[in-house]
């Protein structure tokens, strides 16, 4: 995990510097402008979205209760504090620490680590689906004309539908013949590697266990509103923030169908989300994608992308670590034994707490 860590970083500290090279004497930046920007705000949209951001925690809550509510009920509510403080670990560890939270979870339910990854997984595959619908929505949406790169919004809502109808039929499988398929998979990886073909395997069992949280037609619907409902908060909180930026008019008038777009280009640039490096790599990506697609103003854009990153990103950070230090929680203790994820699997495997 540290040394995949340390790719990670090193291949983001490069691109920044690649970028920061190529610029030089190429891009002209007023940061007079981009600090009138930031400072000319309207902070009752900022207020606004935070408050969207911590509805989408407690929309989180909801829905993890939900999918593990047929191996052991908790209250709805229960589990704000672990997914708070499992986005406090993200947003200063960067995604190395995304399993925090059902590592969280876990220690607080006493449920099998196992279980609580494969409901980990289960949640990001809804929420891929759900973003792809918001995307394909906001392409029809979009006027023909108001972005510089309609060609490249398209390929965005194709891979997206490609990646989540892929997505789809391989849950269905892994649902209907999830221990078939694990050993398939972990036979013809073996051949490769016999410590890669159990990996595989074992993440597919995973998954598979995953997958036993959602056993009517009625928890796919309800997982699937909880899951657009998520996602519209996220969106409304992309839209507040960009409002708030009265100083320049295309951010003003800008639609929530085209802030979908912002916030599939924040997406896509937050897989690379090394700690505090990723900030600066977020803030570039993003506002480069706003002055890219929309015209807006390379200032303006970044201080945009800026706000987005503390309104949708850093806001959980106050509460998050007032919070787990209420709770007697050490993020560093739990980013310690989160990277060790596969060795806590392997001792529940051979005490025998993994449940197929």
């Amino acid at each position: 995990m540290k040394k995949t860590r340390w790719i990670v970083s090193l291949i983001v500290l490069a691109a920044l510097a690649g970028f920061a090279v190529w610029a030089q004497g190429r891009i002209h930046f007023n940061f007079a402008t981009f600090r009138v920007q930031l400072t000319d705000l309207d902070w009752r949209y900022v207020i606004a979205a935070i408050i969207c951001i911590y509805g989408g925690y407690v929309v989180r809550s909801v829905r993890w209760a939900m999918l593990m509510r047929h191996s052991k009920c908790v209250p709805v509510l229960s589990l704000v504090g672990s997914q708070i403080i499992g986005f406090t670990g993200v947003a200063l560890l960067g995604r190395f620490a995304d399993l925090t939270r059902p590592y969280l979870v876990s220690k607080q339910t006493g449920e099998s680590l196992t279980s609580q990854i494969g409901v980990y997984v289960v949640e990001r595959l809804f929420d891929l689906g759900a973003m792809a619908i918001f995307i394909t929505c906001a392409v029809f949406l979009i006027p023909v004309g108001s972005l510089s790169h309609p060609e490249a919004v398209e390929s965005v809502k194709r891979a997206f539908l490609i990646a989540t109808g892929a997505g789809a039929v391989f849950m269905i499988s892994i649902r209907v013949a999830g221990d078939a398929m694990a050993l398939f998979f972990e036979k013809s990886f073996g051949l490769l590697s016999t410590k890669l073909g159990h990996a595989v395997g074992q993440k597919l069992r995973t998954f598979h266990e995953g997958l036993n949280t959602i056993r009517t037609y009625s928890d796919f619907g309800i997982v699937s509103a909880l899951s657009l409902l998520n996602w519209f908060l996220i969106l409304l909180a992309y839209f507040e923030t960009v409002h708030a930026f009265r100083a320049d008019l295309q951010l003003v008038r800008m639609s929530m169908a085209q802030c979908m777009v912002i916030v599939a280009c924040s997406g896509g640039a937050s897989f690379l989300q090394p700690p505090i490096i990723g900030w600066f790599w977020q803030i570039g990506a993003v506002g480069e994608a706003i002055h890219g697609f929309f015209g807006v103003a390379r200032e303006a854009a970044w201080a945009c992308s800026t706000m987005l990153l503390v309104d949708t990103f850093l806001s959980v950070l106050p509460v998050g670590l007032v919070w787990a230090q209420f709770t007697h929680i050490s993020l560093r203790q739990i980013a310690a034994e989160s990277e060790h994820v596969g060795d806590n699997l392997a001792e529940e495997e051979k005490s025998g707490k993994v449940r197929s």
